[in-house]
């Protein structure tokens, strides 16, 4: 088994993964809001910590994988309100849109995937256990966290409490005692028409605190990473930590471990800024595999560039590796020669998940089984593109359908007459009912987008 290094947020350096229990790991990665379509941004944790899964797995760990739905937030009361639904009933259409489209890239699904709707009852002990202990106060049907009550504030995003901002809501904020206090319970209000009832009063949960509980609950305290976007470090989980240090007297998870945002014309991509490319018409334009590919090109710590470049750019590694396997012979195993590229892959992704570079291992390794004179067994190759999500490039290509082929049979024939422009416009024909066209000595060659 190898020593896996993973670094850590809290502590800024790589930290080795100790399992509390031998042979078993738990993540918690932050999900998403739904209050519409997740975009490909929001897809990006979800995919690194679905490999990360996969990876540690193959390691021989057996992996809890939590990935939690935020689905009682003021950004859903707001959406609901504006296109004249329940909010209750929109939070249950995008969850269902969210796991669809997620879904689409082939990656499975986490152990647990909780709701916070869900979790109520937990939530409102967990404020009644920071109330109890002087770390929270309840006001006016509200319940603040008293953020200096918490000597360690800080300490995960690494910032002073003169230069920290919550980014709540002025509503309330007369009520805190100081303006570092978030809220861990709102009181309902006028409009909203969804509440629960608590022992301050009538209202819903914060943000943050749904986090602490949905996690405790099916991982314990001290679990073993803790993921999310970067964009969530504070204050979400400076919040978070800081909850269960208060509640708990330990530490929530033993490593934090944050992705880089999807940049889009050198800015956070963000639906509240509106430069957004939904992940469902991503998928539909370039492919699951393709969307998978372009993810994990970087580094997941850096940011990553989106463009339809390099979407481009993504599809056609994907395909180098499809056609690089029908020199291989199925189901055969690798020579032993290759073994130390193969090994070589899983080293770089134990060495912080760095997927560049375990993508850089497995091109070498394609070159090298290509090169010999006997061809070369898939068994290396399916089990390092299982680890990244891709091993259905193995899978035999799909036929394509009769209008296809008559559409490109056509364009042989344009082509044989030199009618380019019609051979141009029967190519873009073909590329519209999603398949790809290409020309070789042997003729034409039909590949699905």
């Amino acid at each position: 088994m190898r020593e896996i290094v993973i670094h850590d947020t809290q502590s800024g350096e790589l930290s080795r993964l100790r399992p509390r229990e031998q042979g078993r790991v738990g993540i918690y990665a932050c999900g998403p809001t739904v209050y519409s379509r997740i975009h490909i941004g929001n897809a990006r944790p979800f995919v690194v910590f679905s490999l990360l899964a996969r990876f540690l797995e193959h390691e021989g760990h057996e992996v809890d994988l939590v990935v939690n739905v935020t689905d009682v937030n003021d950004k859903i009361y707001d959406a609901a309100a504006v296109q004249g639904v329940p909010s209750a009933e929109l939070a249950e259409q995008m969850t269902e849109a969210y796991r669809v489209d997620t879904g689409a890239l082939g990656l499975g699904r986490p152990t647990h995937e909780p709701l916070a709707s869900e979790t109520i009852g937990p939530i409102v002990d967990y404020i009644q256990t920071l109330i109890d202990g002087g770390h929270a106060y309840a006001v006016g049907g509200d319940v603040y966290f008293h953020v200096r009550s918490d000597e360690e504030y800080g300490r995960l995003s690494h910032r002073r409490l003169d230069k920290m901002d919550q980014g709540e809501d002025v509503d309330g904020a007369e009520r805190k005692r100081d303006p570092l206090d978030f809220a861990l319970w709102k009181a309902h209000k006028q409009g909203e028409d969804t509440s629960w009832p608590a022992p301050w009063g009538e209202g819903r949960p914060g943000w943050h605190i749904e986090c602490s509980a949905m996690a405790e609950g099916l991982l314990g305290v001290g679990f073993e990473i803790h993921g999310g976007g970067s964009d969530l470090l504070f204050p979400h989980h400076e919040n978070e930590a800081s909850q269960t240090r208060s509640a708990r007297g330990a530490e929530l998870a033993r490593i934090w471990m944050h992705n880089g945002m999807i940049q889009f014309t050198g800015e956070k991509m963000a639906k509240s800024v509106g430069n957004i490319a939904l992940l469902h018409e991503v998928v539909e334009q370039y492919g699951a595999e393709a969307v998978v590919m372009y993810l994990i090109s970087g580094h997941y710590r850096q940011p990553l560039a989106f463009s339809d470049a390099a979407l481009r750019q993504a599809r056609a590694n994907v395909e180098r590796i499809r056609e690089a396997t029908r020199r291989l012979a199925a189901g055969e195993d690798s020579p032993p020669q290759l073994e130390p590229l193969r090994d070589g892959f899983f080293d770089a992704l134990a060495r912080d998940f760095n997927t560049p570079e375990a993508l850089a291992t497995l091109n070498e390794w394609l070159r090298a089984a290509g090169a010999g004179e006997q061809p070369a067994g898939d068994s290396h190759l399916r089990e390092m593109l299982a680890v990244l999500g891709l091993d259905s490039v193995l899978a035999p290509a799909r036929q394509a359908p009769k209008e296809v082929l008559a559409l490109a049979e056509q364009r042989e024939q344009a082509r044989a007459g030199r009618d380019f422009t019609a051979a141009d416009a029967l190519r873009e024909e073909i590329a519209v009912l999603g398949w790809e066209v290409r020309d070789g000595e042997q003729g034409f060659e039909l590949l699905p987008l």
